[in-house]
């Protein structure tokens, strides 16, 4: 039998969303810590970010059958050497990762540079996998890619170095203390 079908992007990520609303909403009207004003904000600032990286690495999710199922075997998918294809097409992937470097360490205040990039680099080694996935199953044509993990990993430590920097600044150190959590509540 021959189909093929997709999976919008909305009919998941929607849902979600809704669903960190409702819990947003629930704690914030509870009072518990870390849930109102900015920290609120900056939760909801990660949650739609979260979103977008979901949105641009997942979707949309075809599945395909029969004739129409991609023969190519799945370790073909995959670029185990590191910068053997390393070209422009890294910049989007370090840019797509800014924001996570930026808003770890906001969200918790007790992760340094050395855990921030470790995470960074779980979370995009994480993507590839659910990728690498995606194929096996779906057949919907991802490619795993180690310079997608070095570009993003990347990403992240430039993004923690500009929050950095940022916060040098006392006028923006103080906006970035007024949103982020105070590590008690985390």
């Amino acid at each position: 039998m021959n189909f093929q079908t997709q999976i919008p992007t909305a009919a998941v990520l929607g849902p979600v969303l809704a669903a960190f609303a409702l819990v947003a909403l629930v704690r914030h009207r509870r009072g518990v810590p870390g849930w109102r004003g900015g920290p609120l904000v900056l939760r909801v600032v990660t949650a739609l970010y979260a979103a977008a990286v979901a949105s641009l690495t997942f979707f949309p999710l075809w599945i395909y059958g029969g004739d129409y199922r991609n023969q190519a075997e799945w370790i073909g998918q995959i670029q185990p050497i590191p910068l053997l294809m390393a070209d422009l097409t890294m910049i989007p992937n370090v840019i797509m990762f800014l924001p996570l470097g930026f808003l770890l360490p906001l969200l918790l205040p007790r992760l340094g540079r050395g855990r921030t990039v470790l995470a960074c680099a779980l979370i995009s080694l994480g993507i590839e996998v659910v990728q690498l996935f995606q194929y096996v199953v779906f057949a919907n044509g991802r490619a795993v890619d180690v310079n997608d993990l070095i570009a993003n990993t990347l990403g992240g430590l430039l993004g923690y170095a500009i929050l950095r920097a940022a916060q040098r600044t006392a006028a923006v150190r103080t906006v970035l203390d007024k949103v982020s959590p105070s590590p008690e509540t985390v």
